[in-house]
């Protein structure tokens, strides 16, 4: 298969990009998925644990094994929901804020010099694209 299909593009680009934030995020003796973590937590309300998963897209067992070791590492702390008593609060620590500005900072940088190498007009057309190809996958009528 050639190596200018749409799927292998995507995924050259999603690979470099997640190996790049991997070694930001050693730097910090962190992981890509903890920062993504940290930054789909309300850094002032906490954020509902069943919320969550969703919001980062990631599996339920994935998503737990990723808190256990933020809680570990004392990013995060599990408070009872006020508003619903049969889920759980994830909120940032004082380190977890710390650690969310670090990453936030990391993925805005990347996004700095993206806007810089690559022209306003070039970056319309790519979000159209990406949202037109997201919006074609979602629809499920790829392979009817």
């Amino acid at each position: 298969m050639k190596h200018e299909t749409v799927d292998y593009l995507l995924r050259s680009a999603w690979t470099a990009i997640a190996k790049m934030y991997g070694e930001e995020a050693g730097k910090k003796d962190s992981t890509m998925a903890t920062g993504f973590a940290l930054l789909s937590i309300d850094p002032e309300e906490g954020t509902p644990s069943t919320s969550l998963g969703p919001k980062m897209g990631m599996e339920a067992t994935s998503l737990s094994r990723t808190l256990k070791i933020m809680e570990e590492k004392n990013l995060i702390i599990r408070k009872p929901n006020p508003v619903d008593g049969r889920s759980v609060l994830i909120c940032l620590t004082d380190f977890g804020v710390e650690m969310r500005e670090y990453s936030k900072s990391v993925v805005l940088t990347f996004d700095q010099k993206i806007r810089e190498k690559i022209g306003e007009e070039d970056l319309k057309t790519f979000t159209n694209v990406v949202k037109s190809i997201t919006d074609l996958v979602n629809s499920k009528k790829v392979y009817q």
